[in-house]
Parts: C-alpha cells; structure tokens; sequence
C-alpha cells in the first residue's frame, strides 16, 4: 500500500478511482474491445491451413454461448453482491459498505464476467456486420479460450469468495485490515511527517487564518504540495485540525505566517474535504467503526454480545501492537509545517467508550473490556497506558450503574482490580 500520510493529493485521486468498481470493470471491457480490433489487423498473419480449419462458422456459436451465459451470471453476481453488502451495513454498521465495496476480489469477478460479454458481444457484432476478415476467426478463437479459461478461474474464485461475503466475520476482517494499515502508518510516520502540533507550540504574531474551503470532514492534507508552496520562503504552517476532524467552511483549519494571499489560496487546495471520514490519514476511524459494529451488535434488536467481546478482542489486538511499535525517530520531512499527532487518549475513546456505555448491563462484555483494558494499561506506551485505565475506570462506573447484581458487579470489580487500576 503507498505511503498515503505523503502521497499527493492527484495520486490519491488515482488511488481512490482505482478501488471504484466499475473503474475495473471498464478497463476489462475495453481489453474485449481492444482484443476484438486486433483480430482485425492481425489477419494477414493468419496461415492458410489455419483459416480453412477455424471458420467464422465454427467461432460463432460459442461467442453466442459466452455472451448470454456472461450476461446471466453477471447480473446474478451483481445482485448477490448488492444484498451481502446491504446486509453487511444493516447487520454491522454503514461505514463497512464502503469497506466492502474496495473489496478488490469482487472487482475483479465482476469485471472479468462483465469483460467477456463484452468481448464476446463485440465479436459477434463485427462477424455479423463483415468488419472480421474471414482468417480474423483463428485469432478471435485464440483469444475466446483464453477469455473461457478466465471465466472459468473468475468462477472457481467466486464461489469460494462467497462463502463469507457480507458475512460478519469478513466484515469484521476488513475493517480490522483498514484500521491497522491505517493505525500502523500513523506510528510509523507521527504528525504525517510534519512537526508534531502540542498545547506547547508558540505560534508567532503575525500568522494569518486559513479558512476551510468547504464544510465536512478533513479527509487528507497533501503535505507535499504544501511544503512546495513554503520553498524559497520563511513561511510557516500551523493545522490545528487533524484529518478526521469536522470543519465548517470559512473556520481557519490552519494558521500561516510569512505568506501571501494567492499562496493561502493555494494552501487551501491542499486540503481535502468530503461528506464522510477515510482511512488514508485518519488512524481512529477504523477504531470508530469497529467500536460501531460493537455498539450495533448490543442493541436489544440485535443483542449478540459474543460479537461485541470478538470486536473488544482485536482492538485490544491493534492497540497493542501500535504500541509496541516503535514511532519513527527521524527528523519531519516537512520541518515548517506543524500538524497534530495521533493521540492515544482519542484511539482508546474511539475504541472503548461506546462499548463500555452500552455494554455496561452485560456482566461478560464488561469483564471482557476490564480485561482489554488491563493489558493495555500495563503496554509500553505511557500515555496509551494511562488512557486505557482512565477508561477501565469510566468503564466500571458504567458498569456499577447497569448491572443489577451484586455479584456482577463484583466480577467487573475483580478485573479491574487484578490489574493495578484503582478502583
């Protein structure tokens, strides 16, 4: 995966357009098409003994197979693919659609099934309307058992993909994937590769307010672009908003010094804004819809409090291995640009603090959290550590009030209390 925390903003188009499905699916089209044009030029290389033997006649009736079996398999995959994501968002949470909907293994399903109606569609065209030359069949033959023996593999690897599609246990792999990759790269390159933005950092008397440019959530800064701007100056970038974070249009989102107003313009650009949260520079958002599938599954409609303690499982998993991961030590790549680092206290609120509210009247799922946030309280990050027994602690006042036996509630005080957290 590219390193999206200092990729620029054109190639995050390119990377967002790219797990778009009928992106895929188009480019697999046009190969039929581009593969139906080329029997046409490579006629003339075509041997004699072969066009006599291949005829358009011999071509024509498994074209005709491919085309209407691809068309009903197509349609029947799009449909199955439709109702397992309108599952996973009802029985999960709606933010995982568009996790599913990257899925790269259905793209490519999709696209092959589609690709080869249109090749097929496209070639029966051409022979009908006497574009093909006579020898263009050996090679449209040549190209239809390669087409057939992709089907083929497409199909052996959709039946397998369906077993768990729109299932809770992929679901809850994917988003796990997502948050990792994304909680990962934020410990790997802390502050997006800036200057670390504290309560400590003077700001000096002259910077001026760079306002949003639209309202809605700050999905990605394009730090490259940006520091390009402050080349040849002494100018200096202040974020104060971490991608994440919602923003109304015309509120500074930053603060600059030493720049014009044609390159505040131009610092605007650099920001993306859009109507929901991303994974690319946000390391909580996968925390927050893992958190999401946990609150939905203890709803009383839904009431499964086996995936909510699944769910406390691999956040406690992400954590700990986020901390344990040693953050980068090496100096900004962008020194005059100062951005806000991921904080531990909002991945353990993220994480926890639905869970722990919903769960509390449910003495498994409150042990379960009491037990996660012990070890994370005893990690190798400090502030990660203090964090999760801030939350131990707010989890057992949840709990306290919830639960209506006293036994319970001495069970959740015994977890708490076998791991050094003060009850």
């Amino acid at each position: 995966m590219a390193n999206t925390k200092t990729i620029s903003k054109s190639v995050l188009v390119i990377l967002r357009v790219s797990r778009l499905l009928w992106v895929r699916v188009a480019l697999m089209a046009c190969l039929a098409v581009v593969a139906s044009i080329a029997a046409v030029l490579l006629d003339s290389l075509i041997p004699d003994i072969l066009r006599e033997r291949f005829t358009p006649a011999a071509v024509m009736p498994i074209l005709t197979i491919l085309a209407s079996g691809m068309l009903a398999v197509s349609t029947f995959s799009l449909n199955v693919m439709v109702t397992a994501h309108n599952a996973a968002a009802a029985q999960a949470t709606p933010r995982a659609h568009r996790i599913l909907l990257a899925d790269t293994t259905t793209q490519t399903v999709l696209a092959t099934f589609i690709g080869a109606f249109v090749y097929a569609l496209s070639s029966i065209i051409l022979f009908k309307a006497k574009l093909h030359a006579p020898g263009a069949s050996v090679t449209v033959l040549a190209v239809t058992v390669i087409v057939v023996v992709l089907v083929i593999l497409a199909m052996l690897r959709w039946i397998d993909h369906l077993s768990d599609l729109g299932s809770m246990d992929k679901t809850l792999r994917d988003t796990e994937h997502e948050a990792r990759t994304s909680l990962m790269l934020a410990r790997r390159t802390p502050a997006l590769c800036a200057r670390p933005m504290t309560p400590d950092t003077v700001m000096p008397d002259d910077v001026a307010p760079v306002p949003a440019p639209a309202s809605g959530y700050l999905q990605f800064i394009d730090l490259r672009r940006m520091s390009a701007i402050l080349k040849d100056t002494d100018a200096l970038i202040y974020i104060h908003a971490a991608p994440g974070r919602f923003v109304l249009e015309g509120t500074p989102v930053a603060y600059a010094s030493g720049l014009s107003t044609e390159a505040q313009d131009r610092v605007r650009a650099c920001l993306t804004i859009g109507d929901y949260r991303t994974f690319e520079q946000d390391a909580a958002y996968g925390l927050l819809v893992l958190s999401e599938i946990a609150s939905r599954a203890l709803s009383p409609g839904v009431n499964d409090p086996g995936t909510a303690i699944d769910v406390i499982g691999r956040q406690e998993r992400l954590l700990w291995d986020w901390a344990r991961m040693p953050a980068s030590p090496q100096e900004p790549m962008f020194p005059r640009i100062f951005v806000p680092d991921t904080s531990p206290a909002q991945l353990i609120e993220g994480a926890f603090a639905s869970t722990a509210r919903d769960g509390a009247g449910q003495v498994e799922v409150a042990t379960r959290l009491q037990q996660a946030l012990d070890s994370l309280s005893q990690g190798p990050d400090p502030r990660l550590a203090s964090a999760a027994q801030d939350m131990a602690e707010r989890a057992r006042a949840y709990a306290e009030r919830a639960l209506v036996l006293e036994d319970d509630k001495i069970k959740v005080r015994a977890k708490q209390s076998a791991g050094g957290v003060n009850p």
